[in-house]
């Protein structure tokens, strides 16, 4: 990487004593700093292969290929996994209806990030990039070679008209970010596109976000006359590896590999995009997809079901060595899988009635009884970092947090954070059913003779838990008694996926309580706005609690203008500690191993990186053993 700290290039020289030198010595010191100039200033530009949030880039600029992929993985063979539910859209930057589950996979950007490194990205669509020091603006580079599937050129104007149409017509949590970051977006030629930012934002994730911008054609979007807030059958054009093959809409997709595609052989790609064909089943429910995956309709399943993973994994391709069942290293944080309570809802509106709630949710009970004590708990929404916010907050914490004093929820600035609570092996915790009690009294909310907590206009506190999964019905239903032992007149309402989706999402927002994922960054950036910030309550698909929090947007604030990645740290961690406190979530669970299925037909590089399973990415296929397999009637 580059030594960005350079010395100035001009320097003034003293002024001659003698008066007859003197006009002399200021013209010629004038004309050279004016010849200068124009050098000092292309000196303080970075031109790079990449960029970094604070780190150095890990790979040169020539380096061969990712140290994790296998270079000379063969080429070919299909892999194909499920879907839950279905779908009736291939456009997946709508909240309309119900995209398919790769419906982006025809998309690259400026840049592109690895799965061995955190804050990096690195060229794809660009050759090189351009920024200044303090990142207020960028300039990407296109490679002149970049194509669409279709074989057209991928032009500065195809960029500008991508971004401008996510900031006018994309989800409007994603575009109410764009328009505070950037200033302008212009094509400086055909192959050079220059984004300016707005001097209020901080720059430090700029030049990443817009060049993580989907680009797709534009000259493809006006002729078919595609309006990017509607659904379509009919997927936008871009420049991807994969294109569609097959389409059995709701029930079968299948993406077949661009032998044209452009981008082959960058370093970067070299190793990756090894299936010729892709291919995704779509299932009502997970034990019938688990019995297809038995008869060999798909061939590669990451299992979501401790269940299943510890007691239905005994059939005879399994026996017989035809499926592998692996734990594979996972790296990642948690995935803030939780219990989301919808604080729109004027019941669940008090900070006390939704911690009551979580007291009566038994993780320890369900992990030994349910899930074969294959989960750990989630506490912290950076889980399995060291950005998670322990013990009391540190002098450099408080810091940032003192001056939020007056808005701060209770016990922020003299406690530690705010864990999940922990039960005992019954299921119904008699300690922590006083203590949710008590908080329900305290809030109002008392027991009537028939049981049941009501309010003083007499209405009943009523809960309900939106579910679309058959598996978590029984994670679902002994929370349901517990609630109703406290009083609460708990409702476990079964729907299917579209109806789930629908009352999810913006406007409706029709739930009490929903499983969700409320996801938080290694180096987090705008995403906090879109799942957290005040702005985004009432529009966003990722904010489905309704969190409006003064102290939390300021934070957030904070941690995106952070210059260091220890400033940053810091910041994370006092943020944290205010999102626990504010306890819209029940956090749920997760486990540092990918626990995966698939027909002895895979291969994938050992080590695997720590950031990505990396199956439909760079595994590959063994048509050797997939001759035998098919050979014995496996699949």
């Amino acid at each position: 990487m580059h030594d960005h700290r350079r010395a100035k290039a001009v320097a003034i020289s003293k002024a001659q004593s003698t008066p007859n030198w003197a006009g002399w010595a200021l013209g010629a010191g004038l004309i050279a700093l004016l010849a200068a100039a124009p050098m000092a200033r292309a000196e303080e530009v970075i031109k790079a292969h990449g960029i970094s949030t604070f780190a150095e880039l890990k790979y040169p600029a020539d380096f061969p290929h990712l140290d994790y992929v296998n270079p000379d993985a063969p080429k070919g063979g299909e892999i194909s996994i499920w879907a839950f539910g279905s779908y009736d859209n291939m456009h997946a930057y709508t909240i309309k209806g119900s995209a398919e589950r790769l419906s982006s996979v025809f998309f690259e950007s400026l840049l592109a990030g690895t799965a061995d490194e955190i804050g990096s990205g690195y060229c794809l669509l660009c050759e090189t990039l351009e920024y200044p020091k303090d990142r207020s603006w960028v300039i990407f580079n296109l490679r002149p070679e970049a194509k669409f599937s279709d074989g057209s050129p991928l032009t500065a104007e195809d960029v500008v008209f991508s971004y401008e149409t996510f900031r006018d017509k994309g989800l409007p949590s994603y575009r109410a970010q764009l328009t505070q970051k950037v200033e302008t977006a212009e094509a400086l030629g055909p192959h050079q596109v220059k984004f300016t930012f707005k001097t209020d934002a901080p720059k430090r994730d700029l030049p990443q976000d817009v060049g993580s911008i989907p680009i797709f054609s534009k000259a493809h979007y006006i002729a078919n006359d595609r309006d990017f807030e509607e659904t379509s059958l009919e997927p936008l054009l871009g420049s991807g590896p994969y294109v569609v093959k097959e389409l059995d809409v709701g029930k079968t997709s299948v993406y077949g590999y661009n032998e044209d595609y452009w981008g082959a052989d960058l370093p970067i790609n070299i190793g990756r995009n090894n299936f010729a064909t892709l291919r995704l089943e779509y299932y009502a429910d997970y034990n019938s997809a688990f019995e297809g995956f038995k008869g060999g309709t798909y061939t590669f399943r990451n299992e979501a079901s401790s269940k299943t993973w510890a007691t239905s994994y005994d059939f005879p391709a399994v026996e017989n060595g035809q499926v592998k069942k692996v734990e594979l290293p996972d790296g990642n944080k948690a995935t803030n899988q939780a219990f989301i309570l919808n604080t729109r809802n004027p019941h669940l509106q008090d900070r006390r009635v939704r911690q009551a709630l979580g007291l009566m949710f038994n993780f320890e009970w369900s992990n030994e009884k349910l899930f074969y004590g294959l989960y750990a708990r989630v506490n912290s929404f950076w889980e399995n970092t060291d950005m998670a916010a322990e013990g009391l907050p540190s002098p450099e914490e408080l810091a940032i947090l003192e001056p939020l004093a007056d808005i701060l929820p209770p016990g922020v600035l003299d406690q530690p954070p705010l864990d999940a609570p922990t039960s005992g092996a019954r299921q119904l915790d008699r300690k922590n059913l006083r203590a949710a009690a008590a908080l329900l009294d305290e809030a109002g909310w008392i027991v009537g003779d028939d049981g049941m907590r009501r309010n003083d206009i007499g209405e009943t506190l009523r809960v309900e838990f939106l579910n679309d999964s058959q598996t978590f019905d029984r994670v679902i239903n002994p929370y349901v008694e517990n609630l109703r032992r406290l009083g609460v007149d708990a409702v476990h309402e079964r729907v299917d996926n579209a109806q789930a989706t629908n009352r999810e999402r913006p406007p409706e927002y029709d739930f009490d309580l929903v499983t969700g994922f409320l996801s938080t960054g290694y180096i987090p950036g705008s995403e906090l706005r879109q799942y957290f910030g005040s702005q985004t309550a009432d529009t966003s698909t990722f904010n489905k609690m309704g969190l409006r929090s003064e102290a939390v947007d300021k934070l957030i604030d904070v941690v995106l203008a952070a210059e260091s990645e220890a400033e940053m740290k810091t910041a994370v961690r006092a943020l944290d500690r205010v999102l626990r406190a504010e306890s819209f979530w029940i956090p749920q669970w997760y486990k540092n191993a990918h626990t995966v299925a698939y027909y002895d037909i895979f291969e994938h590089p050992d080590p695997l990186p720590p950031y990505s399973l990396g199956n439909l990415d760079f595994w590959w296929y063994n048509a050797e053993k997939a001759e035998k397999l098919k050979a014995e009637g496996a699949f």
